[in-house]
């Protein structure tokens, strides 16, 4: 990437944002291992990502320079490959993936797990080793599998590796996607299933990646949920619903009241922005990352 190049990343979000100063230095995480940083127009209160894959016409490094220039310092869904350069930039990869083989052959087939078991006692070491914390993981596509088969087959699978998670301090959390919209026939589409096996698992290495755009699209009760169950949440993403792009105005889901509802829990974990941006330039979708920063940043 060209010197030109680098300073229009570092200096694109900037020039969108008057909040934003020409400093950019990442907010702590909370795990602790970032450098000290300053504030630059955000409260501190939450721990702010992005999704990789929903700025892929963005580079790693190209990413890891806007993020920088916003303020915040996580960058979630990231493999091993890319984590070289999360740490060049100080950025913590929020929640690590590339132990799964897809979305839909996952944890409740028993064909499966021989594979996925090898695949994430492997990357729990190397989840570990780069000093990171959480490892997604996915329940997969049900194909005629009856709730209550596929959580017996889901908790047989992942007893299997949580031993190593809870050796080596690594939480697998499990995404809870719609099945309405986005992922037809995905067993892990409500709440009340993953939390079973968060109960039926009972380990504090496993816990629900809470996905915010999927639990509107299939169940709602969002804040409710949140409050009652925040202790089998891990991590949460966020999308607008619908159309899964801007969490501004145009959607129906008030952001800073779900925000605060997930603080008022005494939640330290990572936010993760996950929405398609619809503005067609660099510069227009560092606008609507900084945005959606701000909106939640309560």
């Amino acid at each position: 990437m060209s010197n030109s190049r680098r300073r229009l990343l570092k200096g694109m979000a900037l020039s969108s944002a008057a909040l934003v100063t020409n400093k950019a230095v990442a907010l702590a995480s909370p795990n602790g291992n970032s450098t000290a940083s300053e504030n630059i127009g955000l409260k501190g209160n939450v721990h702010h990502s992005v999704s990789r894959w929903t700025y892929s016409d963005l580079d790693i490094e190209e990413l890891c320079l806007l993020v920088k220039s916003l303020g915040f310092s996580a960058i979630d869904l990231v493999g091993p490959e890319d984590w070289p350069v999360l740490k060049k930039h100080n950025i913590d990869s929020s929640m690590c993936n590339g132990a799964e083989f897809n979305l839909v052959d996952g944890w409740i087939h028993p064909e499966f797990q021989d594979q996925l078991t090898k695949r994430y006692l492997e990357h729990i070491d190397y989840v570990a080793q780069a000093g990171y914390k959480n490892l997604v993981c996915f329940s997969g596509n049900a194909r005629g599998m009856d709730p209550e088969q596929g959580l017996e087959n889901a908790v047989k699978g992942l007893r299997r590796i949580l031993p190593a998670a809870e050796k080596n301090g690594v939480i697998i959390q499990m995404e809870l996607f719609n099945s309405k919209v986005d992922h037809p026939d995905y067993m892990a589409d409500n709440s009340p299933w993953g939390i079973e096996l968060c109960k039926q698992l009972d380990s504090p290495n496993f816990k629900l990646l809470y996905d915010i755009y999927h639990m509107q699209i299939n169940e709602g009760d969002i804040i409710r949920t949140i409050s009652q169950n925040h202790q089998f949440f891990g991590h949460y993403h966020t999308a607008g619903v619908p159309g899964r792009n801007e969490i501004d105005e145009t959607q129906e889901l008030y952001y800073p009241a779900i925000v605060k509802a997930i603080l008022a829990t005494g939640f330290k974990g990572y936010l993760a922005q996950e929405f398609i941006p619809t503005a067609k330039t660099p510069e227009g979708r560092a606008v609507s990352l900084r945005q959606a920063i701000h909106i939640c940043d309560v």
